[in-house]
């Protein structure tokens, strides 16, 4: 049995929010959907959520270690990268939210903690489904969805804090 359009059609919804919570740029995340969809395709595999996002995580890992070729540290940070720390203006379009201090907070989020996020609390996954998809321990998995909703909460309370006083 095949999937009605009307499924396919929120299924790359689905693949392409994932993929764009990756990336945060929305051509990155078009082309890692479509390389997923064509490898999903090519490989006869079943058309479900699962599949595919597997397929955009494992593109996604593929690209992120072909940049490592070309990244260059500064000796000055004394090793740390701070590129996670950048602000995306529009990480938060996916969450579907009005607040514009929700879609900032999201954006301090590191993209492994938008990407559990995503995964637990806009896509449905359990911790053990999430660990089983990225491949880390269900208790890191545990531990960072912990944390972003904790960092979503103090950037939030910080942001009423901020009204309050003005």
């Amino acid at each position: 049995m095949s999937p009605s359009p009307g499924d396919v059609r929120e299924l790359l919804l689905r693949g392409f929010r994932y993929a764009y919570s990756l990336t945060h740029d929305t051509a990155r995340a078009e082309d890692l959907l479509q390389d997923g969809w064509v490898s999903l395709l090519s490989a006869g595999g079943p058309r479900r959520r699962c599949y595919l996002f597997a397929a955009i995580r494992s593109r996604f890992i593929d690209g992120c270690r072909r940049e490592q070729l070309l990244v260059f540290e500064s000796l000055d940070e004394e090793g740390e990268n701070h590129v996670d720390n950048i602000p995306d203006p529009h990480a938060a379009d996916l969450f579907d939210c009005d607040d514009a201090g929700l879609q900032q907070a999201l954006t301090t989020l590191r993209p492994m903690e938008r990407e559990a996020l995503l995964l637990a609390d806009v896509e449905g996954y359990t911790a053990q489904e999430i660990a089983e998809l990225t491949g880390h321990p269900r208790g890191t998995i545990l531990s960072l969805i912990h944390r972003s909703r904790g960092k979503l909460r103090r950037q939030l309370s910080r942001r009423d804090q901020e009204a309050e006083r003005a």
